[in-house]
């Protein structure tokens, strides 16, 4: 994937001079052998590195500010192996700028009955040292995912992988770019939004760029760099033979390689994640980029349409939490709905940029009219989604907040569809169509989401926790009468908590 690093995650245990320097040494040696086993494990997506047995107010702190400074620290793995009176962190913790995650675990697995003493005891007190650290986070008010159980516990590798894809994901937005070519669509209200605020909120910044900025790219590609670009679509895709060499569009295959070519290297100069364009700005590119956008989504850039720079942030986000994982994520749209009796579908698409990552087999190359744009014919490619469970958020702007709304679905086969030139996924929300979509319609969800069967709902959770944002989750257990009562404690909730700096 692009410009995607590979940090760390730091592993601090918490004990205390009360025990004196015997123990203290078994206590630090129990927490280095978890780490090295954490590093270990295939489940977690980044590395475990222990970095401390913290004992006083003055190495909390010390290490909580080498977190905020170190730029390969993605996070921390905080655990109390015995008894940690978490005043002592207190100015640590009011410092601290990365992500934490509580494991409440403990060294050993069961209890050796027949020799326990109170050695053992105050040596292995987690189950009461992270109570104590626990009523300190809370007291602090501060946002954390805890997980319970033996560290050696694949289910607790589980959680933590997926708390781990969400803290990259946070550490890939800090100082990320985001390029818009052109604004929004004209008269659009969702994809707009507070850009100053989602950089105070996020870390990614949104900037606009004129599209003669990008024209200038696209005309410095040589015939020769699009000639082997084309070469590449042919050996990757099932090219439509009027695109081929030889057939009566083949120019126009040669124009949407220039076009990728001239994007991918505006992006590449600016060292940008994502990016948005829109059909109404787009003077002095002959066709509206298609291929491009779905290829370079596919390198793991994000994108969003008609300037939807939320969205192409998201998109970019879920992609680093899926990076490694089955599936694929893509920009989508919810388009048109199959309503038949007792029952619905929705069958998503775009116009043209929906990434190949989804596809369920090989992609077509093909060339059709665009009713829009008044440009020429764009090629794209064409394919079917893969059935199977995923799930589509929309990132939005409140005014005084941002909302993350996550609804899970179920992608489904629909019959073929061979009028329709462009990929699509058809499917099923949870609870069930009208649930659902209500649902969605009540949080002011977008037309405009990251979909993905890689990425999941703890992941997402766990990111909105990170960011601080309000989640708004429509699954199989949602009721629309509670759902609106969770709307609308959320609006005393989160508007007191950020105060007036929003």
């Amino acid at each position: 994937m692009i410009n995607l690093a590979k940090p760390e995650i730091w592993f601090i245990c918490g004990s205390q001079h009360l025990y004196g320097p015997g123990p203290l040494k078994q206590v630090a040696d129990n927490a280095q052998k978890i780490a090295e086993g954490l590093a270990k494990s295939s489940r977690l997506p980044l590395k475990t590195v222990f970095k401390a047995l913290l004992t006083t107010p003055d190495e909390i702190a010390k290490l909580c500010l080498e977190a905020n400074s170190d730029a390969n620290c993605a996070g921390l793995i905080l655990w109390m192996h015995t008894f940690s009176p978490s005043k002592m962190w207190i100015r640590g913790l009011n410092v601290l700028q990365k992500p934490f995650v509580h494991l409440h675990t403990q060294f050993n697995a069961e209890l050796p009955w027949d020799t326990i003493d109170m050695d053992f005891m105050n040596l292995n007190q987690s189950a009461h040292g992270d109570r104590e650290a626990g009523f300190i986070h809370t007291r602090m008010r501060l946002a954390r995912k805890v997980v319970v159980g033996h560290w050696s516990d694949p289910e607790v590798h589980d959680r933590l992988g997926a708390w781990m894809r969400a803290a990259r994901a946070w550490h890939d937005w800090q100082g990320a770019r985001i390029a818009r070519f052109g604004d929004n669509m004209r008269q659009v209200a969702v994809t707009e939004g507070d850009k100053v605020s989602a950089e105070m909120t996020f870390g990614f910044a949104t900037n606009g760029y004129g599209v003669g900025d990008l024209v200038a790219e696209i005309k410095k590609v040589s015939d020769a760099a699009a000639a082997k670009l084309v070469s590449a679509y042919e050996a990757e895709y099932s090219v439509a033979p009027e695109l081929r060499k030889g057939g009566k569009r083949h120019d126009s295959l040669i124009d949407g390689a220039k076009i990728e070519l001239g994007l991918r290297a505006f992006l590449e100069a600016g060292g940008f994640k994502g990016y948005t364009d829109t059909f109404e700005d787009l003077h002095g590119i002959k066709q509206l980029p298609g291929v491009a956008s779905q290829r370079l989504m596919a390198d793991g850039y994000g994108f969003g349409a008609e300037g939807d720079w939320k969205t192409a942030a998201l998109v970019r986000a879920m992609k680093v939490m899926g990076e490694g994982l089955p599936g694929g994520t893509s920009f989508m749209e919810d388009y048109t709905y199959h309503l038949p009796a007792g029952g619905g579908q929705v069958l998503g698409a775009h116009m043209l940029e929906i990434c190949p990552s989804i596809a369920k087999g090989k992609p077509t190359l093909e060339i059709h009219p665009l009713g829009i744009g008044g440009k020429e014919d764009p090629v794209r490619l064409v394919f079917d989604a893969a059935a199977g469970p995923a799930l589509n958020a929309s990132l939005i702007d409140l005014g005084n907040r941002f909302r993350l709304v996550v609804n899970e679905i179920k992608v489904v086969e629909h019959p073929k569809l061979p009028k329709l030139p462009v990929a699509r996924a058809l499917w099923e929300c949870k609870p069930d169509h009208k649930t659902g979509c209500a649902a969605w319609i009540l949080a002011g969800g977008a037309h405009h989401s990251g979909f993905s069967y890689s990425v999941t709902t703890e992941m997402l959770e766990d990111f909105a926790t990170i960011a601080g944002i309000e989640l708004a989750l429509i699954g199989p257990d949602t009721r629309i009468s509670s759902f609106k009562q969770d709307l609308r404690a959320n609006e005393v909730y989160y508007h007191l908590s950020h105060g007036f700096r929003a």
